[in-house]
């Protein structure tokens, strides 16, 4: 190999690109230099997120995601990766902190009309995993182009993103595939409650374990189990849906379960991280600049806390904590289902 082709550490990174993309519009005196570096490191990781979240949502597309197989291992370790990001992200909030009220002002007034608010890529992250624009605090605030809002280009790509399937859509389609509900497999089931002939057998019985395990003022709950998983589902998941999320929670230890729990639980940790960032920036938006409006004409911190409150994606998936029991009063299941989940069947 010659000297010319012998590869580089910092041509392969392309550092001089990199370092060479900090344009401070203040004096070198200011923290603007941190603003822009925190910024720029913010929006190469969620390059980082959105590489990981296309690759989860291809492998959910087939609709063939093989419990027992990679596929789903490589989805649940691809989700733990963005949580990690996540929480190195919640912690270079810390680092922006040194930055003192006055600090800021000191370029502050040079930033407008822009805004974090006008970051593409935090946009995608959220579509993607299935935020939608008439779920978002404010909405009108993403629905315009004027300066402070996003640009043409951008406003189109978001909508264009949105048009695709998301990760949560992707993840009820997996949910309602659950096939450990059909009735040939509950035949020798014995249950201690009467059931219609139309009624599933486990269904049947657990509406009455769920009633038994609550206490006096929580009885009203026995109504919202009878409207979430028999009636109407909750949200965007299904009453199937719902009921499959529930089942894989209930026996979470079963082997075959492990790893579609853990992909349950990776997104709530994902939205709880999610959470924890708009608290963070909140906060911080009150301490920079107190009651004042954002650079881009948003609320500030206002619009921030209204966000913080309304954008759950997987806002289900935390609520099925609500009508779990404890594990002793779990019936025992049948033989054909047991073997239905071996990974030997």
């Amino acid at each position: 190999m010659t000297e010319e082709a012998k590869l580089y550490y910092a041509d392969y990174l392309e550092l001089e690109k990199i370092l060479g993309s900090q344009h401070p519009k203040s004096s070198n005196k200011t923290d603007e230099m941190l603003f822009i570096v925190i910024h720029q490191a913010y929006e190469l990781w969620f390059k980082q997120i959105i590489h990981e979240l296309d690759i989860v949502r291809s492998l959910f597309s087939t609709g063939n995601v093989n419990d027992n197989a990679g596929e789903m291992s490589i989805a649940v370790h691809k989700l733990k990766r963005v949580v990690k990001i996540l929480e190195v992200l919640n912690q270079q909030i810390g680092i922006l902190e040194t930055m003192t009220p006055m600090d800021f002002l000191e370029f502050r007034n040079l930033l407008l009309p822009s805004s974090g608010f006008q970051s593409l890529q935090f946009r995608i992250i959220e579509a993607k995993l299935g935020l939608k624009m008439d779920q978002r605090y404010k909405a009108n605030y993403y629905k315009n182009t004027r300066p402070g809002g996003f640009s043409r280009q951008d406003y189109e790509t978001i909508n264009q993103v949105e048009a695709e399937a998301t990760l949560k859509g992707l993840i009820i389609k997996w949910a309602e595939r659950t096939p450990f509900f059909d009735e040939s497999l509950w035949k020798e089931y014995q249950s201690l409650y009467p059931a219609a002939a139309d009624t599933q057998k486990f269904w049947n019985e657990y509406k009455h374990i769920y009633q038994d395990s609550l206490s006096g003022v929580e009885q009203r709950q026995a109504e919202e189990l009878e409207r979430i998983f028999y009636k109407e589902g909750l949200g965007e998941f299904s009453v199937d849906a719902m009921r499959a999320v529930l089942f894989i929670m209930l026996y979470r230890n079963l082997p075959i379960f492990q790893l579609p729990f853990d992909l349950l639980s990776t997104l709530i940790d994902i939205d709880e991280l999610l959470s924890q960032w708009r608290y963070k920036h909140m906060l911080m938006a009150r301490r920079m600049i107190g009651m004042r409006v954002g650079t881009g004409g948003t609320s500030g911190a206002g619009y921030l806390d209204g966000a913080l409150q309304q954008h759950y994606i997987f806002k289900e998936l935390t609520e099925i904590s609500t009508f779990l029991v404890e594990r002793s009063r779990l019936p025992e299941l049948p033989k054909a289902v047991k073997e239905r989940m071996s990974f030997n069947s």
